[in-house]
């Protein structure tokens, strides 16, 4: 009898709670229409209130595949009780990617990273901070080191590949990974990371990696035991991190790393980076940089080794190249490879890591379409975008599902001609991705020697995409066969 009781208050509050928020959802849609304000199309969803969540967890993609057509490029999904308007294309994104941070954030939507980067650090101070801290990360990949860091690229490229046999059979994915790993451990994490912590911390970074779930976003501090075990880590991470700094500190050493660049960063102010600030810099560098790399060198190998006519377009620019420099690879050089640049600029445009941009609405703002309607996009929106949608708008790219480098090549320039934001697989405006020539630069160091030195041929069928994880990347294993060459230059 009791818990018949208890069962019915519940059910009672339940429909109290669905009833309020049904209430409030048409009083709030009643208040815009007599505004007069142009709102976009609302997606359809069933049923009410968790119909919009429902289709979301199914797909962003999926949705954004069904509603662009019928909708166009403006519409808002009801998110039980958030409103999220998607921007598709560049004659509506402009905003997104111009405004400033008073009037689009990036802080609110972000905060589930703060458990991951630690506090005081990106997303867990205010905008003025945060800025001064971005500018850490422009001065640590700046040109001359880019060309210092580069010099530990290709080291790390030829030491791990030192390793394989004069011929065999390889998992792709798993080998880039690994060595993504291992040159950002050196470039950003430091010598003695490298040298000597490089298991113990590669293991701390799985552990605070696999806390970044899916239910993260919504509630990051949810104790279940991939936040505990991520939460451990990163204590650990910063007693590493602070041993490395004082010793570094109290030596006098100075290392041509990320890691000593952030030691050496100083705020307006005249004040010094801290210990537990310089550890949640890094940790933000590795998890910008670690997974986008890797998946885009395995879908870079996977295009050129499906496409044999790029692939013998990228082994003849490395004879060119060799002709004129040798076996030297660094900066400058790796900078005149167009061509392999072009392929790996395509398997990002197909295959973006971060398929959605977030932002959170502090102000009213319109926008036009290219078919010249006008929407107005009220405070208090999620407003979104997403680089896996509109990379392969048709308006903007020619047969856009199609693997083309060529797109890009000069009398093309596909993603130029529609004007700025055609192409958004670093993001773009004001908060465009810091670590976008680093990228390039990793990935081309890689691909340089592995054309140089050896041949291969896809044994596995061409890999599917992985919509599940968090970074969105590939599906499985990326069989390849090589053989051990040397590249012979006429």
């Amino acid at each position: 009898m009791e818990l018949d009781i208890m069962d019915s208050k519940f059910f009672n509050v339940g429909l109290l709670v669905v009833a309020t928020l049904i209430v409030a959802k048409l009083i709030s849609v009643v208040i815009m229409r007599k505004s007069g304000k142009r709102l976009p199309p609302v997606i359809k969803a069933f049923p009410p209130i968790i119909g919009g969540l429902l289709r979301f967890l199914k797909g962003p993609i999926i949705m954004l595949k069904e509603e662009y057509p019928k909708l166009g490029s403006v519409f808002t999904l009801n998110l039980v009780n958030k409103n999220i308007t998607f921007l598709i294309g560049p004659e509506v994104s402009a905003h997104f990617f111009k405004a400033s941070e008073t009037d689009l954030s990036q802080q609110e939507v972000y905060r589930f990273n703060v458990p991951t980067f630690g506090p005081g650090v990106v997303f867990d101070v205010d905008y003025t901070i945060r800025q001064e801290q971005f500018r850490f990360f422009t001065e640590a990949l700046r040109a001359n080191k880019l060309k210092s860091y580069v010099d530990h690229m290709v080291v790390e490229a030829q030491d791990y590949f030192s390793k394989w046999g004069d011929s065999g059979e390889v998992d792709l994915k798993y080998e880039l990974e690994h060595l993504i790993i291992l040159t950002a451990s050196r470039c950003l994490l430091g010598r003695e990371v490298r040298d000597k912590l490089f298991d113990d911390v590669s293991a701390l970074f799985h552990d605070l990696d696999n806390g970044m779930l899916p239910i993260s976003v919504l509630f990051p501090y949810l104790p279940i035991p991939a936040h505990r075990r991520r939460d451990r880590a990163r204590k650990k991470l910063a007693e590493i991190f602070s041993n490395i700094i004082g010793s570094r500190k109290s030596s006098g050493k100075c290392e041509t790393d990320m890691l000593q660049c952030f030691i050496d960063s100083k705020y307006k102010d005249g004040r010094g980076t801290t210990e537990g600030e310089v550890t949640g810099l890094l940790i933000a560098a590795l998890f910008a940089g670690q997974h986008t790399s890797s998946i885009t060198s395995t879908w870079t190998g996977a295009y050129l080794l499906r496409f044999k006519e790029y692939l013998s377009a990228v082994v003849e620019e490395q004879k060119t190249v060799m002709k004129k420099h040798g076996e030297n690879v660094d900066h400058d050089v790796l900078s005149e490879m167009e061509v392999l640049h072009r392929c790996i600029k395509e398997a990002l445009r197909l295959h973006p890591p971060l398929i959605m941009l977030l932002r959170q609405s502090h102000s009213d703002f319109s926008v036009t379409t290219l078919e010249g309607k006008e929407y107005d996009i009220p405070k208090g929106h999620i407003v979104a975008t997403s680089p896996a949608f509109a990379n392969r708008l048709p308006h903007i790219f020619k047969d856009p599902d199609s693997y083309d480098p060529d797109r890009f090549a000069p009398g093309r320039d596909e993603d130029k001609a529609a004007g700025q934001f055609s192409y958004i697989s670093f993001g773009g405006g004001r908060h465009g991705c810091l670590g976008e020539p680093f990228a390039y630069l990793q990935i081309k160091a890689i691909w340089s020697h592995l054309l140089r030195n050896f041949e291969f041929d896809l044994i596995s069928p061409f890999p599917e995409i992985d919509w599940n994880a968090m970074v969105v990347g590939v599906k499985g294993k990326v069989m390849v066969r090589y053989k051990r060459r040397k590249l012979v230059v006429d």
